[in-house]
């Protein structure tokens, strides 16, 4: 007679539904209350999942926002239903292996030790506070040759990717939604729920237990203007104009990403019309993506470091960058909290094109750095993947030159010269 295992779980209703629809769709989102027990029952469909695999060596991996996040959120659960599997622990890599199945945690913000490997399934955590090119660019084509799954989980953080997948998921086939509100599964008594309204105000209740995606995202220092912006029809497409002084805003990575924002300034309008990340490349393939775009010619707004010379070459990146014919103005030197007030000045006037919408994203959920023991905000901003072009942002916002725009033009956003 066979030997039964049995893994100390037995999922609630809501907990199965989330298994269910795995078992009939590729991909799911759920968005979900607080305290709903996601990470449980993400980490047991993946176990579930591993034991039932046929492949050879299957690989899975659950990723939070941080490395961090993955090991306090995750870990212990991780250990605690394998174990009846005769699972090894390896504490050091937060992993574990059985029957020639290996699970490991990870975090989204060292995305590379996601890379080079395949993986049969994948939990994202929180997805809102990760960058969304990890699962565009490094978890999704991981999944490729072996046809693996994907469970993207998390409570909203405002109006950003999340509400894409979660858009998505409602209509592409092979995808499934599911939405649990706090005052529909009854898992939170519902005196406990008046309670913490009362105590944390309705905004953030809305968000983080009746799954609002229209709140702003917490100590978020552009969310809502961002949301205002977008009620007024600001965020819209956006015809590139040549009669009217033209930026690109840089902020250059070293280690991290490098972003850029183009601008347009008309009248008193500032238009951005484009913007751009990556990281892993030199100064060339910027300025190769400026002139593939036409906006070489535009005046280049760039933080004071880049006068600083680099051993190696002696140069400072200003110079490569002048060299290269583009015509670099640096931002006046203010500390991070003028230039957040600068920006927060500046965005009011802003008129977004829907390409920028991975800025926009950042420019969301660019936010102070927050205490969990201490439950206070810091004041300072949290670095994380937004950092970089709310950095940028900043940049433009110190450094734009609007003295002379009397040959700008004041036309409204789509009009057109006629000649």
């Amino acid at each position: 007679m066979a030997e039964v295992i049995e893994i100390p779980y037995k999922p609630r209703e809501h907990q199965l539904a989330l298994h269910e629809a795995l078992d009939k769709n590729r991909f799911v989102v759920g968005v979900m209350h607080r305290r709903f027990g996601k990470t449980v029952a993400a980490i047991n469909q993946i176990v579930k999942r591993a034991i039932e695999c046929p492949l050879e060596a299957p690989r899975y991996a659950y990723v939070a926002p941080t490395y961090t996040q993955a090991k306090r959120i995750a870990f212990d659960y991780l250990v605690k239903y394998t174990r009846p599997l005769g699972a090894t622990v390896n504490i050091s890599e937060l992993r574990v292996d059985f029957w020639g199945r290996r699970i490991s945690l990870h975090g989204a913000d060292n995305s590379d030790s996601l890379r080079g490997t395949y993986y049969d399934g994948i939990v994202l955590d929180e997805v809102g506070d990760m960058n969304p090119k990890v699962w565009n660019e490094v978890l999704r084509p991981a999944l490729a040759d072996r046809l693996g799954w994907a469970l993207m989980i998390g409570t909203p953080k405002g109006n950003n990717h999340f509400k894409d997948l979660r858009d998505r998921a409602k209509d592409a086939e092979d995808w499934a939604l599911i939405e649990f509100k706090a005052s529909q599964t009854n898992i939170i008594p519902e005196k406990e729920l008046w309670a913490t309204r009362n105590e944390i105000g309705e905004d953030k209740y809305q968000q983080e237990f009746e799954c609002s995606f229209s709140s702003p995202v917490e100590g978020s220092y552009y969310g809502q203007i961002i949301n205002d912006l977008e009620a007024k029809s600001r965020i819209t497409t956006i015809d590139r104009d040549d009669l009217c002084r033209s930026f690109v805003a840089w902020d250059l990575g070293m280690g991290d990403s490098t972003c850029l924002w183009v601008a347009q300034l008309a009248g008193k309008e500032v238009r951005l019309i484009d913007c751009i990340e990556n990281h892993g490349v030199g100064l060339d393939w910027y300025v190769s993506w400026l002139r593939e775009n036409h906006y070489e010619g535009f005046a280049q707004i760039l933080p004071h470091d880049v006068e600083v010379r680099e051993l190696g070459t002696g140069k400072s990146r200003k110079e490569v960058l002048q060299e290269a014919g583009l015509d670099i103005t640096v931002a006046p030197r203010l500390s991070v909290a003028d230039g957040i007030q600068a920006v927060r000045r500046l965005l009011p006037r802003c008129w977004f094109d829907h390409k920028t919408k991975a800025g926009l994203d950042a420019l969301r959920n660019y936010r102070r750095e927050y205490n969990e023991k201490q439950q206070v905000f810091y004041d300072k901003p949290l670095h994380d993947w937004s950092s970089h072009f709310s950095d940028a942002f900043r940049y433009l916002a110190i450094g734009l030159d609007e003295s002379d725009d009397s040959w700008s033009t004041d036309l409204p956003i789509n009009a057109k010269w006629v000649v």
